[in-house]
């Protein structure tokens, strides 16, 4: 039976209810609309708007349709329209006439909107939890890694030495970012439309604060018509998922590149790889390409939002009911992509002496050949010239600046002596650059540092 019926003198036609109802995908937040319905029952009779043996009769029923769905006994089918519908039901069957009550000052409007707040914040908590994993796993990884030397690159093109802890790291600051992103869109989300009604408000005395506290909520929402026409929080969690998505799949891409034979800077997992069904050499990098695909799932949740959302005027409409699906979609994605992810990372071999060769045999030492030359009071631009000089008969012989011999060196120009083979070691090129940020060992320790202040006050 429709919550509505009464207004109406025909059933709704199949195709129509089909079409309308939500069941199949709002079933999901049966455990928030079961536990914002106890809030408002609790507030009602708190109130004197309903006694307190209808409150706890309809409590009792509430807990029971939730045990019974929990365990299995009670099945969620496609019959009611939705979720909200299906409880309130099963409630009026167990518990008679006091069910009907448990809508009193409410509107699905206003109910729906908590549900779908209550059940955001569940998960932006787990995903949360999920980053954190992927942070500590990048955070052992540095630790590790100090000292492992390798190209960095810009156009993809090798340009100066670095180490994987200082790659890492560029990756672990993203990743922080994203965290904050999420309890950004937490704090501005949790206030409590509940007791808006359809949109302007009820004339019972609800307590509207008094549920949000009971809801843990800060406070409860100010204009009952932007409660219930409010998506925002929507836009913001996907917004800050399609960027850890973002995220995720330029660390795939590199991951996908240093895995291929040309590369070989790492050696993926088997349990994180497969193979070809026709070429038994093969062993290919599949969870960080389907990483790398399902990005563009999360931002075509974000962009159909959004979309959705454009050119819908005040207050609720039933557009919004779209916002469900694909949000639960997004969510269900992301955290699959994280935990998967961090699973890959955590068991991936890196490579440290084809990494440091790579490094070695792609002149990613010329910059600071040049700077030894500035040093010797030789112009820059000057310096920069004979490098580049150097660099042209290293190609011709296939060899790096490391192998030539001093009187190579000093055929370019006579300023260079014994010390230049010190001053372009990978360990001299990297260990040297301190500044904040910078790759050399005393920087990344205090990184490291900061990084273990940042993860233990995270855990508390």
């Amino acid at each position: 039976m429709k919550l509505w019926g009464g207004r109406f003198t025909k059933e709704t036609n199949q195709l129509v209810h089909n079409f309308n109802a939500s069941i199949s995908f709002d079933q999901k937040f049966y455990h928030q609309d079961i536990k914002g319905s106890i809030a408002h029952v609790t507030m009602l009779a708190k109130q004197g708007i309903l006694t307190n043996e209808e409150r706890d009769k309809i409590i009792t029923g509430l807990e029971g349709i939730l045990k019974d769905i929990e365990d299995g006994t009670l099945l969620i089918d496609g019959a009611s329209e939705d979720i909200h519908s299906f409880v309130e039901e099963n409630l009026t069957k167990r518990i008679g006439e006091a069910g009907k009550k448990l809508h009193t000052g409410r509107s699905r409007n206003d109910q729906v909107a908590l549900d779908m707040k209550l059940y955001i914040r569940d998960e932006i908590t787990e995903i949360k939890e999920l980053v954190y994993n992927l942070l500590l796993t990048l955070h052992t990884l540095m630790k590790d890694n100090l000292e492992t030397y390798m190209p960095g690159f810009t156009h993809l093109q090798k340009a100066q030495p670095t180490t994987l802890a200082h790659h890492l790291g560029a990756y672990f600051e993203m990743f922080k970012r994203d965290l904050s992103r999420l309890d950004d869109t937490y704090t501005r989300m949790n206030y409590s439309p509940l007791g808006s009604g359809a949109f302007a408000g009820t004339t019972y005395p609800l307590d509207r604060e008094y549920t949000a506290s009971l809801l843990g909520f800060v406070g409860a929402t100010n204009n009952s018509m932007d409660s219930v026409a409010d998506r925002d929080y929507l836009i913001e969690l996907l917004s800050a998922l399609s960027t850890i998505m973002m995220h995720l799949s330029r660390f795939s891409e590199e991951i996908i590149i240093w895995n291929s034979n040309e590369y070989r800077f790492v050696e993926i997992d088997d349990a994180y790889s497969t193979g070809s069904s026709i070429m038994p050499q093969k062993k290919n990098p599949d969870i960080a390409e389907l990483v790398r695909g399902k990005t563009g799932r999360v931002y075509g949740s974000l962009i159909s939002i959004l979309t959705t959302m454009k050119g819908l005027p005040l207050a609720y409409n039933k557009d919004m009911q779209e916002d469900k699906e694909l949000t639960f979609d997004a969510i269900d994605t992301v955290k699959g992509c994280i935990s998967l992810f961090t699973g890959m990372l955590s068991t991936m071999r890196f490579r440290n002496d084809v990494m440091a060769a790579s490094a070695k045999n792609g002149f990613t030492n010329a910059t600071d050949a040049a700077d030894y030359l500035v040093n010797h009071g030789v112009a820059f631009r000057d310096a920069h010239g004979i490098i580049g000089e150097l660099v042209l008969y290293c190609i011709d012989k296939n060899c790096s600046l490391d192998d030539l011999s001093i009187d190579e060196f000093k055929k370019i120009s006579p300023v260079f002596e014994n010390d230049i083979y010190e001053a372009i070691s990978l360990k001299t090129c990297v260990e040297k650059r301190n500044t904040k940020g910078a790759p050399g060992l005393i920087a990344m320790k205090e990184v490291l540092s900061s990084n273990e202040m940042y993860l233990n006050n995270l855990s508390k």
